[in-house]
């Protein structure tokens, strides 16, 4: 019995059509392995030429006084010790933050209530027509965006006044005032990215399961009861990525307050990326710049996790 036990425990040695069929087999896999590592090629090269590499270099670039016209010297430290004593630097990075804050808020939320007032539309026609008047606006450049919208925010001759002016509102110095150019520069920023994060929360309320929604409303979940406890956190993840892309985007801010106000009044609406653009490229502190720009990185990269770390708690998945 031992012997008839371990005789048929012991496997049937393969033939040899079975031993040319495995080598094939194998053989096909480690072809289609090396046909994805070779469409991976471009990827790769371009994140290391266009993405890696400059942060590279813009890290080294921060330990060194460099003007391009010389030779660059080396400052360890001394760049960063500059920026946590550069007040306008400062500034620009809080006025960064609170254009986040508000940009990113307002955006979700718009997005969110056309998203929904879209999806109540029985016209298929009609719904197409709201999704593309709303997403056009992504299309265009940021400044000519920015262009449109200063002209339609001028104080003297803004159309924004002239309507405001029959509810006898004086007129409202939008891009010349420090309290109120930020939020024009919220406004116009909105106005051109809401129609990405409206195309999301479409797509992530298409992928609600119909049954869920209709256990809800056999269980008397009406209205704001149903959107509060099924909707939302269904479409928290959705919400998720809106966010983190939100807030990575609204960091970089630059096209709108460089075109609009040009950082003005004073520093009110001057953002981080201008303070670069100026040090590196209008001053030729190529080094300085590039400190200010690895302090962003840090930045981006550390509200990032907080989100990531965060999203454990109200992110729920399907």
């Amino acid at each position: 019995m031992a012997s008839a036990t371990h005789l048929s425990a012991t496997p049937a040695p393969l033939g040899p059509l079975a031993l040319l069929r495995e080598g094939t087999i194998a053989g096909i896999a480690r072809r289609r392995a090396l046909l994805g590592y070779l469409f991976l090629i471009p990827t790769i090269f371009g994140i290391l030429t266009f993405t890696a590499g400059p942060v590279l270099v813009s890290l080294g670039l921060s330990f060194f006084k460099w003007d391009v016209f010389s030779s660059p010297v080396f400052t360890g430290l001394d760049n960063y010790q500059r920026f946590l004593h550069d007040q306008q630097a400062l500034t620009s990075f809080g006025n960064t933050l609170k254009f986040v804050v508000m940009a990113v808020t307002v955006q979700i939320c718009l997005a969110l209530f056309l998203a929904l007032s879209i999806q109540r539309i029985t016209n298929r026609l009609l719904r197409y027509y709201f999704r593309t008047a709303f997403f056009l606006p992504i299309l265009m450049s940021g400044a000519s965006v920015s262009i449109t919208i200063a002209y339609l925010f001028n104080k003297d001759f803004g159309v924004v006044n002239y309507y405001l002016s029959f509810l006898h509102i004086a007129r409202i110095p939008w891009l010349t005032s420090s309290s109120w150019a930020l939020i024009t520069i919220v406004i116009a920023a909105v106005w051109h990215n809401v129609g990405f994060t409206l195309i999301l929360f479409i797509g992530g309320l298409a992928g609600i399961s119909q049954e869920v929604l209709e256990a809800a409303d056999l269980d008397g979940a009406r209205g704001w009861q149903r959107l509060r406890w099924v909707t939302l956190p269904l479409l928290s993840p959705t919400i998720f990525f809106a966010a983190v892309t939100g807030v990575i985007g609204a960091l970089q801010v630059f096209d709108e307050p460089y075109v609009m106000t040009r950082g003005g009044p004073g520093d009110a609406s001057r953002s981080a990326v201008m303070v670069v653009y100026q040090s590196a490229f209008q001053q030729q502190e190529l080094g300085y710049g590039s400190t200010v720009v690895v302090i962003l990185f840090i930045l981006i990269m550390l509200v990032t996790l907080i989100q990531f770390v965060g999203s454990r708690r109200w992110v729920f998945y399907q």
